[in-house]
C-alpha cells in the first residue's frame, strides 16, 4: 500500500470519524486537533514509537529498533520467520537483533496477546498523545469524557484504515526524520546546536538532514 493510498483513506474515512467523535464528546469540532490525529495516523497508524530527543541520536535509534522489533513480534505471535519477512531482513539478523535487544520471544509467545488488541492500543495511544497537547485548550470535564471514549473511537478508526506494516528500513527512515525534525526545532533550527545536542558530527547531521528533506 502506497503512502498516497493511505493518505486518501485517512482523509476520506478516518478524519470524519475523528471529527464526529470530537463533536460528540466536546460539543464542538476542533479542526487542528482532528488534523493532528489524522496526520499521525497517516504517518504510521499501526507502528507508533517514542521520539526522545533527550537521548543522543544513536541511543534513541537503538531504543526505537527495539520497540519496532518487539511490536512486530507481538502482532505476529513471536513468529521469527514472519517478522523477518515483514521487516524484509533475514532470519539471522532478526535473531541477532532479538538477542541484542534482550527481547523475550518465549514470553511473547506465552502471552499470545491478540494482534488486533495491540493495534487498537497503538491507535488509542496516538489519539491520547495528541489530546495531551490540548489539555490547556479543552475543558477538563469534556477532555475526561474524550479520554474515556478513546477505546471505542480507536476501534472505529482501526476498522476504517488498511493495515500498514513498515519494513525495518522504512521504519528507520521515518524515525530518523521525526527525531531530527524534533531535535532541530528544539534547537532553533541551528544545525550546529542540534549536532552538539544529539552527539552527531556536524557533517554527518547535515547529510542526514538533507537526505530526509529537512534542509
Amino acid at each position: 500500500m502506497s503512502k498516497k493510498t493511505l493518505e486518501k483513506v485517512v482523509g476520506k474515512d478516518v478524519k470524519p470519524i475523528v471529527d464526529e467523535a470530537m463533536h460528540k464528546f466536546l460539543g464542538v469540532s476542533i479542526d487542528e486537533l482532528s488534523k493532528d490525529i489524522s496526520e499521525k495516523l497517516e504517518r504510521s497508524p499501526l507502528l507508533d514509537f517514542d521520539i526522545d530527543t533527550g537521548l543522543p541520536f544513536k541511543k534513541a535509534k537503538k531504543n526505537f529498533k527495539r520497540q519496532y522489533l518487539k511490536k512486530l513480534l507481538e502482532v505476529n505471535y513471536g513468529n521469527i520467520s514472519e517478522a523477518a519477512k515483514l521487516a524484509q531482513i533475514d532470519r539471522r539478523s532478526i535473531h541477532r537483533m532479538v538477542k541484542d535487544s534482550e527481547i523475550d520471544v518465549r514470553k511473547i509467545r506465552l502471552d499470545m496477546v491478540k494482534a488486533y488488541e495491540i493495534k487498537q492500543s497503538t491507535v488509542a495511544s496516538i489519539i491520547e498523545d495528541v489530546l495531551d497537547d490540548y489539555k490547556n485548550v479543552i475543558h477538563p470535564v469534556k477532555l475526561t469524557e474524550v479520554y474515556r471514549n478513546v477505546p471505542s473511537v480507536s476501534k472505529d478508526i482501526l476498522e476504517s484504515i488498511p493495515e500498514k506494516t513498515l519494513t525495518l528500513k522504512e521504519a528507520e527512515e521515518e524515525f530518523e526524520k521525526e527525531y531530527l525534525r524534533k531535535a532541530l526545532q528544539e534547537n532553533g533550527s541551528s544545525i550546529t546546536k542540534t549536532a552538539e545536542k544529539v552527539k552527531v558530527r556536524y557533517e554527518t547531521l547535515h547529510r542526514k538532514l538533507k537526505k530526509v528533506g529537512l534542509i
